[in-house]
């Protein structure tokens, strides 16, 4: 059952996450020279009136609360090769429109599935997820740890497919979604990658995909830097074979303690690589060009083995365009950034044509809220847009390619399989919008 029955089908624009360099009250990051933290150099710290709240020991990080006095003494000890303030990442606001109850909700006609939200999930269709499924491939075996926020844990397009015994909160706040939580963000991510197939709401471009999730946003949209990182660590620890994260922050390069970041992100990443993990991660929703903005950062998009993807989308499908892969109007482009395109959806019709009213899979919407991409919710379900939604959809491919071949594949390989069946949307090979092309799943 969902929570208390009690949610109505809600449609969201909401843009993925904004960067937010304001540190967290009071916190920071300590990167070590190496691996192998020693006892000095936590008695240094606790001694300039640090207090190591974690100890991410596979990459020499800690993560450390002290007033705002702490930095420039900690700058002077031995051990100490980066800090920073743990900067933290912030989701956009998302826009609402309320829908029908789930009551009202159960059984729109026409579907092509027997879950009956499937005729709203144009991105499945434009990845070729049901030509897959019917070949045989579900993503069953392969294991996808889903970095984000708070998630319905009670949901039933996910409960079947969760891994309990490995999901964790880093956070502070509990798992499951909060009051506060009313972006429902990990949970349409979540429900992209492997909802159920089971004959309920909607399904995932890998529904047998087993699902590690783990909360390193906080219910309001925040989150630290040094959460995501160990998050990174325990995916890669708890046999992981996909890493999922829609998130991102931007900022210079030139800026205080972005070097701390950086290299932080970068031993993370690099650990999960050497244990096999393919990382996904969005592009960003600022439409930069990441080859001509060359002094922003944009982490974990910039940080190693990170595949980075652009978004995708229709503009007007419901009411007849069929070409389902444009380059959203928010998606961040360029060869340096851009590795895949997927589906995450587009406003532009939504905001120009607001008063054209639509009606697919037994639900009346203004058009352009077709546009963006339906997936589960906290205790229902909704519609949203940015590259947020385009890395689940990636991470839902590569779960299916990973199946098609026999099982987890290493990450070097994995990549080269999904470049191979990806479609050139732009010039042949890498190309400024789409990276090497919309991701395609085996069939």
């Amino acid at each position: 059952m969902l929570r208390k029955q009690m949610i109505a089908l809600t449609s969201v624009l909401a843009l993925g996450a904004a960067a937010s360099q304001a540190a967290l009250a009071d916190s920071w990051v300590v990167v070590a020279h190496g691996n192998d933290i020693k006892q000095t150099t936590l008695d240094d710290i606790a001694a300039a009136g640090g207090t190591v709240t974690r100890h991410i020991s596979q990459i020499g990080v800690l993560q450390v609360e002290a007033d705002s006095n702490f930095g420039e003494i900690a700058r002077t000890i031995s051990g100490v090769k980066h800090l920073s303030a743990d900067g933290g990442f912030q989701f956009y606001e998302p826009v609402a429109e309320a829908g029908p109850s789930l009551e009202e909700a159960a059984n729109p006609p026409g579907s092509g599935d027997d879950d009956f939200f499937f005729d709203l999930q144009w991105g499945h269709d434009a990845v070729d997820a049901p030509e897959a499924w019917n070949a045989g491939y579900t993503g069953k075996g392969i294991r996808v740890a889903v970095i984000d926020g708070g998630y319905d844990m009670d949901h039933p397009d996910l409960v079947p497919n969760i891994d309990t015994s490995a999901y964790r909160d880093f956070t502070g706040e509990g798992i499951d979604y909060g009051i506060d939580d009313t972006f429902s963000h990990g949970t349409h991510v979540a429900g992209t990658i492997a909802a159920a197939d089971n004959g309920f709401g909607t399904i995932g471009v890998a529904p047998d995909a087993t699902l590690i999730l783990l909360k390193a946003l906080r219910d309001e949209g925040s989150g630290s830097f040094g959460d995501v990182a160990a998050a990174i660590v325990h995916a890669a620890d708890h046999d992981a074979d996909i890493i999922n994260m829609s998130l991102g922050a931007s900022f210079p390069a030139s800026a205080e303690g972005a070097a701390a970041l950086k290299v932080m992100m970068s031993r993370a990443t690099n650990y999960a690589h050497h244990a096999g993990v393919t990382i996904i991660t969005s592009a960003g929703n600022d439409a930069r060009d990441g080859d001509k903005d060359t002094d922003t950062v944009t982490l974990p998009a910039d940080s190693p083995h990170a595949i980075s993807i652009s978004a995708t989308g229709p503009r007007g499908w419901a009411a007849g365009e069929e070409n389902l892969n444009q380059l959203a109007i928010y998606s961040n482009y360029g060869q340096s950034l851009i590795d895949f395109a997927a589906p995450g959806g587009d406003y532009e019709y939504y905001l120009s044509n607001g008063g054209d009213i639509c009606a697919v899979a037994g639900l009346v919407r203004p058009c352009g809220v077709f546009d963006f991409v339906f997936s589960t919710g906290n205790g229902g379900w909704y519609w949203s847009v940015g590259t947020s939604m385009a890395s689940p959809h990636a991470a839902g491919v590569a779960a299916l390619v990973m199946e098609a071949n026999g099982g987890p594949m290493h990450p070097a390989q994995a990549v080269a399989e999904m470049a191979h069946l990806a479609q050139d949307l732009g010039k042949p090979g890498n190309d400024d919008d789409f990276g090497g092309g919309l991701l395609k799943a085996p069939r």
